[in-house]
């Protein structure tokens, strides 16, 4: 699998794709709504990323920028097979990506400098806080932290940070992440949980990660998740992802579908077994009333973009 986020048009949003799809995908663009990709690293970097705009009938303009604004430059290329090279290499940091299309540079303005914050000490505080936490949960991307921390603040006649200086702050803790992660070694708590869900997933359990804001949404909202053979669920919602990162354990909720207690409990056994198998401890009393928690853990999520 290419370590990449692809991002198309028409608002799909393809995770770790392999060379194969990503294939798929170009030679798929070109219809009304479904013209350009756009292509970014695991995990996402600010101005890193390669792009291909293409309409049928016509040539691909192929795009791809490292970071500064004297950093990014365009090809015209004239068949399918060209960008899916280019686009694969770039995705596998070969050396030589670059070597085939003919590169020219693009005259891009320098981004204007985002003013400093015009906050109390407290409020500065809080907002910085509130921002870290949901990074440090792993699920947001760029765009969502940057637009958390515009509207964190505002009120009915304030709106004190802009969009610039939102996004500003996002990528300076962002990357802050970035560098800590890569000190990382092997599978992280969060993965064993996602191998877990997985596996439950494949068992005829819908599993769902960081799923809605609170248990009454997910309580009412799971249920248009499941498949027609689905037998039950287990997910955990946004507060619960809060908690974890605070390191107070991670909190599952799960369910029949048939609303029975037996199938119930049935179900948290599943779930219990699928977290054992992958090294992570259950505390849970059988007691199809309560919900299963994930303790000791050390919540270190990979950021994606």
């Amino acid at each position: 699998m290419l370590e990449v986020v692809v991002e198309t048009e028409n608002q799909e949003r393809h995770t770790r794709v392999s060379a194969e799809e990503l294939a798929g995908l170009v030679r798929r663009i070109g219809g009304d709504g479904d013209r350009f990709l756009v292509v970014q690293r695991i995990p996402d970097l600010p101005d890193v990323f390669v792009q291909v705009w293409h309409e049928t009938g016509g040539d691909y303009t192929l795009e791809h920028r490292d970071g500064a604004a004297d950093r990014h430059f365009r090809a015209e290329v004239d068949a399918p097979g060209a960008v899916v090279a280019a686009m694969t290499g770039w995705a596998r940091r070969q050396a030589g990506w670059d070597g085939g299309p003919a590169w020219s540079q693009l005259e891009m303005a320098p981004a204007r400098e985002a003013p400093p914050l015009d906050l109390g000490e407290d409020e500065r505080e809080e907002l910085e806080k509130r921002v870290r936490e949901v990074l440090l949960g792993g699920y947001a991307t760029r765009a969502e932290l940057a637009e958390l921390a515009q509207d964190y603040l505002v009120t009915k006649d304030r709106r004190p940070v802009s969009r610039e200086q939102a996004q500003a702050l996002a990528d300076r803790l962002w990357l802050e992440r970035v560098a800590e992660q890569t000190q990382w070694q092997g599978e992280t708590d969060p993965e064993r949980v996602t191998r877990a869900f997985t596996a439950l997933q494949d068992a005829g359990i819908t599993a769902r990660e960081n799923f809605t804001c609170c248990r009454g949404c997910g309580q009412s909202e799971i249920g248009g998740e499941g498949g027609p053979d689905a037998r039950g669920f287990v997910y955990f919602h946004t507060q619960c992802t809060d908690s974890a990162a605070a390191g107070h354990g991670l909190t599952l909720l799960y369910g029949g579908f048939d609303g029975s207690a037996e199938t119930t409990a049935a179900i948290g056994n599943e779930v219990v077994a699928a977290l054992e198998a992958v090294g992570l401890h259950a505390e849970w009393d059988r007691d199809p009333g309560r919900a299963i928690t994930v303790t000791p853990l050390d919540w270190r999520r990979r950021l994606v973009g």
